[in-house]
């Protein structure tokens, strides 16, 4: 959320780009039009802070569908040498993102979200369609997208998906979908199920998010109000639950530095910041593995030093006045995150700095 990590987030027809001034604490907006309809999803290439993915709603025939597409930024934004955000100019006549390829998923339904591949070159995304997951390749120039492979989703009734997570683990060949109440984890070498917990919330599940030092370790949140935390290896209960939020929680993300911090926001209008450093890679304040563990398991002669460290609550941010639909870590910056709300408004916050320096000291 600095000068080189911007916020990036859609407003109907248009991209509004957020620069974070943290020495001087100032927030100054840039758009950009989308012409193509009106946003539902974005997200931001890992490889190419100038390229960018949406899923938007256009007419067609008579019906509204919800499309894909990957877009570039205007050049001139790429070497930071656009106009000044404050200069009226910009605001009233805002320039177009050029459109570098459809990701036409007509034949497979509506288009939900698109994933980009978390440790590539940008030349890999996945969107879900209604039941279908597709893994498309993407040329050098990112200007045509092919289809590679697919995986439906098939069972009774009109089975849609309402979410997915690209695994950042297992050289990024695992894929994490929700539909209904439903979490399911899948290989996209073969494009098949691995995995399945049936009823992992009581109502439809919302988001999910991988723990970027765990490899087995996922969050998911849903309309019961609960987030819940799983191991894949054993799916039959999830080793942690919160239910600190009164309404629909639309947002999960672990901390991509320190995972025993974890953002969740919801409809109740607040954004929660959590310390579950019992199931993190730091349990017992240092870093640990599996194997440490289980050798803890096993060894009980030393209880007390051995005991992990208490789960809590660490705050709770009440800036929002309508439903809170997302929240993210900034990659710049592992202290800092925002939150976007209903009404469009977008809050950015910090780790309290008590809890900052005990993490790090």
């Amino acid at each position: 959320m600095e000068d080189d990590a911007p916020v990036i987030y859609g407003l109907e027809f248009q991209i509004h780009i957020i620069d974070f001034d943290d020495e001087n604490n100032i927030i100054s907006k840039s758009v950009l039009q989308h012409q193509a309809g009106e946003i539902w999803h974005i997200s931001a290439s890992p490889a190419d802070k100038a390229v960018l993915t949406t899923c938007y709603n256009k007419t067609s025939e008579s019906r509204v569908v919800t499309c894909g597409a990957v877009w570039r930024m205007p050049p001139e934004w790429e070497s930071g040498s656009h106009e000044s955000p404050d200069d009226p100019h910009n605001s009233h006549n805002p320039q177009n993102l050029e459109l570098l390829c459809h990701l036409d998923n007509s034949s497979h339904g509506n288009a939900s979200c698109v994933l980009w591949e978390p440790m590539g070159d940008g030349k890999c995304v996945i969107s879900l369609a209604d039941n279908h997951a597709l893994l498309w390749d993407l040329t050098e120039s990112s200007t045509q997208a092919t289809i590679s492979s697919s995986a439906t989703l098939e069972g009774k009734g009109q089975l849609k998906f309402t979410a997915g997570k690209w695994s950042p683990h297992h050289n990024c060949t695992q894929l994490a979908t929700a539909n209904d109440t439903a979490i399911r984890g899948w290989d996209l070498r073969t494009m098949s199920q691995i995995y399945c917990i049936e009823n992992a919330h009581g109502q439809l599940v919302r988001d999910l998010d991988f723990n970027p030092n765990k490899q087995y370790y996922l969050a998911s949140c849903g309309d019961d109000c609960k987030v819940k935390f799983w191991d894949v290896r054993n799916i039959n209960e999830p080793v942690k639950n919160l239910e600190e939020h009164s309404h629909w929680v639309w947002s999960v993300r672990y901390n991509h530095s320190h995972d025993q911090l974890v953002l969740t926001g919801s409809s109740d209008s607040r954004v929660i910041l959590s310390n579950m450093v019992s199931i993190s890679s730091e349990p017992f304040g240092h870093l640990v593995d599996d194997d440490d563990l289980s050798d803890a398991e096993d060894n009980h002669q030393d209880e007390k030093t051995k005991e992990p460290l208490q789960d809590s609550i660490i705050s709770t941010y009440e800036e929002h006045e309508d439903s809170v639909y997302a929240v993210e870590w900034s990659s710049a910056d592992p202290w800092l995150f925002a939150s976007l709300s209903y009404d469009g408004r977008l809050v950015i916050n910090r780790v309290p700095r008590a809890l900052k320096y005990h993490i790090l000291l």
